[in-house]
Formats: C-alpha cells, structure tokens, sequence
C-alpha cells in the first residue's frame, strides 16, 4: 500500500509517520509513505501557500494552486481516494479504516488555518474526513490518526492478525467495545485477576470475555449496540 499526504508541514508528518508501528511498516516495506509540501509548487520567493478570503472575513485560507499541483505531481491511480482532512467530511470510523486498508494507494491532504480554496475540492477531493466534532488548526494530527488505524489493518503489519480482529469495534464483534484485560501479577492492592482467566479452560475464557465486552460497552458506549459494521 502507498500513503501519500500532502502538507505545509511535512516534518510533522514524517515524524509521525516514522514512528511505533508505522514506521516498522515502512521498515517492511509493507505501505511507502510519501510527504509532498506544497510550499514546493509555489512561484515566488516567500514560497506562499495561503491568504486573505475574498469577501474578506478574519483567518487566511490554503491557495488552490500549490495544493492541486502537489496532488497532480503524484500521478495517482485512477480511482484512488484523496481524502481531506475537514470538519465537513464524514467521521472516521472502523468501517472507514477497512475500506481503505484495502485500497493500493490513497493520499490525504491536510487542511490548515481557516481551510482550502473551494477549487481544491472541485478539482482533486474525492471525500472529507472528520475524526471528531472539534476544530484543530490543521489536519497533520487528524491524518496521522486515520494512517494508524488504516495501516495496523495491512498485511502483517500487527504480525497477528487476531490482534486486530479482537479489537473494539472489529467486525467479529459486532461494533462492541473490547473485553477487560488483566497480565501480571495475579494480585495488586486487593484487586485479584478473575479466576476463569486463569483456568485454562478457553472456551469458558471465550464465553468470560464476550461478556465483559457487553458489559463494558452498555457502561461506557451504550449508543454502540444497536450498531453493526
């Protein structure tokens, strides 16, 4: 998979992207990442990518021409999404994340200050996406959380596939929260981990778990069991 992102502030992004899990899929070649600046397609010598609305109105906004032209310098598949990073778009889910995980490459374009040009929607957007009803100043922090969640569903990136499909709103389970998990050591202040996981017994465990992932989702998300992927 290849993950371009296009942004005014590519050494954001590339530490992100070079970090934890992402950057051992880079390692394994398993998605290539690529940062384009548009401050490099711009013409004079401020290297310019933003002002004033017209209209006027307080906040600049992301000129079209360095941002349509840094996307066009891609040459992207025909049919591959470029997703903006905006309050507009639709909020990112699970759902979202499969789908596309499964796509060979896609390109995320981040929005910054009051946001972009209408014309970069007209000419180079397929969809917006939204990872929550709240106003960041750009869209590199929003980008580098959908890459997380779009990558750990690619290939062996996880290294076990079971890691990903037992976790909260993973399709095996029905869009609920993920089970309560205990490790060592068996006693903490009181507090001791429940007997059934330490039985061996796994269907007992399975059965154990299913619950405890009821349980907590009725207490915390309880919006979430009417929901199914």
């Amino acid at each position: 998979m290849k993950i371009n992102v296009i942004s005014i502030f590519p050494d954001v992004m590339e530490t992100i992207l070079s970090m934890g899990m992402l950057g051992v899929a880079d390692k394994k070649a398993l998605v290539e990442f690529k940062v384009v600046d548009p401050r490099d397609f711009t013409e004079d010598r401020h290297r310019t990518v933003d002002d004033e609305p017209y209209g006027g109105g307080g906040g600049m906004i992301l000129m079209a021409p360095p941002i349509v032209d840094a996307v066009e310098s891609l040459d992207v598949a025909k049919g591959s999404p470029v997703v903006l990073l905006s309050p507009a778009g639709r909020q990112f889910d699970q759902v979202m994340a499969k789908r596309f995980a499964s796509e060979l490459e896609m390109t995320f374009v981040c929005g910054r200050y009051k946001g972009v040009d209408e014309r970069v929607r007209e000419l180079v957007i397929t969809e917006e996406v939204s990872i929550g009803d709240f106003v960041l100043s750009g869209g590199e922090l929003a980008a580098g959380v959908c890459i997380e969640s779009i990558v750990r569903l690619v290939g062996d990136v996880l290294g076990n596939q079971e890691t990903s499909e037992t976790d909260s709103f993973a399709s095996k389970r029905d869009y609920l929260l993920d089970c309560t998990y205990y490790t060592r050591p068996v006693e903490y202040r009181g507090h001791r981990v429940p007997d059934v996981l330490l039985s061996g017994h796994h269907k007992e465990i399975e059965n154990w778990r299913h619950e405890s992932s009821l349980d907590r989702t009725r207490r915390l998300r309880p919006d979430l069991l009417n929901k199914k992927n």
